[in-house]
């Protein structure tokens, strides 16, 4: 895997093509649950996530159970805490979602679909030793599924996360202050489905604090009912929210209200829950996948507004065919793409992780130096299988230091929720790095 890896680190150094790799580590760090994809899938958010010099990673186990790993950075031993806490875990929507706030104490949510919040966090600056489970603040926590945390500029915490149903819910959105501790509500209902639909989003938080977030329309818990991508921003933390235009939402958000990044059919293969990014001139990026035509195969896409209009761009181009109907966790050809990008020279770097069975096994990279519109190059970053597994990384790591430290995992999943006989399997952290050149 070594020599696999260090060429992937000088493939990636011609990103910054000003320097070779700084760092090059691959550690074990538990053995988990593989039977369904529950530890490898990408609206886990954080799976892995740092701060100063800390790393936290936490897994579900082969009984189930949370396991949390510390360890400093550059260290090749993890140090293990099995918590107690259990997830049911044949379910791959009932992921553990993480992150440190800017005081070092670290915030779990896990073992969510339509289920009470399971929240805890830490009690010292100690991450892996918990304080008892306890809410939020008490309202809409009875109908939990995907919560997702991400850090804010200051140290405070966005909690996103759908109160209600597959095709009937709605998005809540609470906010972490590090000053009093405590959790407050921004947004009962965000989003609305209205009774009929739900969003599933992404969203990411840019280097000056504006909140960016899209999602896709789904009519009914058939994924096929996926339709349209739909955009919002918030620059003042998720307290009021704008279109693209600078027009000011009426909240909640609603179907007829929304605006539009890309105007995408039912029956589509359209991509739920990927992810985004914002470029160096605080502009919305976003991943996802769709089939432009039937008959046509489906293709991973960059759609981003360039401050005038939305755009899209084909990333590569795919020539394995495939079609998912259901309801449930879905085991297509391909992952769900990560989105990731830099700031370097007044450029805007990209990288795309993803999983592609016409492409092997493992996670591929495709990236570009030069968007939008430039020429994408593509490095299979592992040649171990994955199994079914989504890309996740380190997002801290990434942002400050320009490292990508990938949580990978050999996981497998049958369709609509069902297994694979796979045993439990090594989880690894896989680092490398290109280093701070902004």
């Amino acid at each position: 895997m070594g020599s696999v890896l260090w060429s992937v680190c000088l493939a990636l150094g011609v990103l910054w093509s000003d320097g070779e790799p700084e760092l090059l580590r691959v550690s074990e760090i538990g053995t988990g649950w593989a039977r369904t994809k529950v530890n490898a899938v990408i609206f886990r958010r954080n799976a892995v996530c740092s701060h100063g010099d800390r790393q936290v990673a936490a897994f579900y186990d082969e009984s189930g159970q949370v396991i949390l790993a510390e360890r400093r950075h550059g260290e090749p031993r993890w140090r293990l805490k099995p918590t107690g806490l259990q997830g049911r875990v044949r379910d791959a929507h009932n992921v553990i979602s993480l992150a440190l706030d800017g005081t070092g104490l670290l915030h779990l949510a896990w073992d969510h679909h339509g289920h009470p919040l399971h929240y805890c966090r830490s009690q010292t600056s100690d991450p892996l030793e918990l304080r008892p489970a306890e809410g939020m603040t008490g309202r809409h926590e009875e109908r939990v599924t995907y919560p997702e945390f991400y850090t804010v500029p200051g140290g405070d915490l966005l909690f996103f996360y759908r109160d209600g149903g597959s095709g009937n819910g709605n998005l809540v959105l609470n906010r972490y202050r590090v000053q009093t501790g405590r959790w407050e509500r921004l947004q009962d209902s965000l989003i609305d489905g209205e009774g009929q639909r739900n969003a599933y989003w992404q969203a990411c938080v840019g280097a000056g604090g504006v909140v960016h977030l899209s999602w896709v329309w789904r009519e009914t818990a058939d994924v096929v009912s996926n339709h349209d991508l739909a955009y919002a921003r918030s620059d003042d933390g998720g307290v009021t929210w704008k279109k693209s235009t600078g027009e000011p939402y009426e909240l909640p958000i609603r179907e007829s209200t929304a605006e539009y990044a890309a105007r995408i059919p039912m029956n589509s293969e359209l991509a739920n829950q990927t992810s985004m990014a914002e470029d160096h001139l605080g502009r919305p990026w976003i991943a996802t996948f769709w089939r432009n035509a039937p008959g046509e195969v489906p293709q991973y896409r960059l759609v981003m507004h360039d401050g005038e209009r939305w755009q899209s761009q084909q990333v590569g181009q795919r020539t394995l065919d495939f079609r998912r109907s259901g309801t449930g966790t879905r085991r297509p050809p391909i992952s769900r793409p990560l989105l990731l990008m830099r700031a370097w020279q007044g450029r805007t770097y990209a990288v795309v992780l993803f999983r592609d069975a016409e492409r092997g096994p493992g996670i591929t990279a495709a990236y570009s130096d030069a968007l939008p519109g430039g020429t994408w190059r593509f490095v299979t970053l592992t040649e171990d299988s994955v199994g079914q597994a989504d890309p996740m990384v380190d997002p801290v790591k990434w942002q400050q230091d320009g490292q990508l430290h990938l949580l990978s995992q050999r996981v497998g999943q049958g369709d609509g929720e069902t297994q694979e006989d796979i045993p439990p399997q090594p989880v690894r952290l896989i680092e490398w790095g290109i280093g701070n050149r902004e």
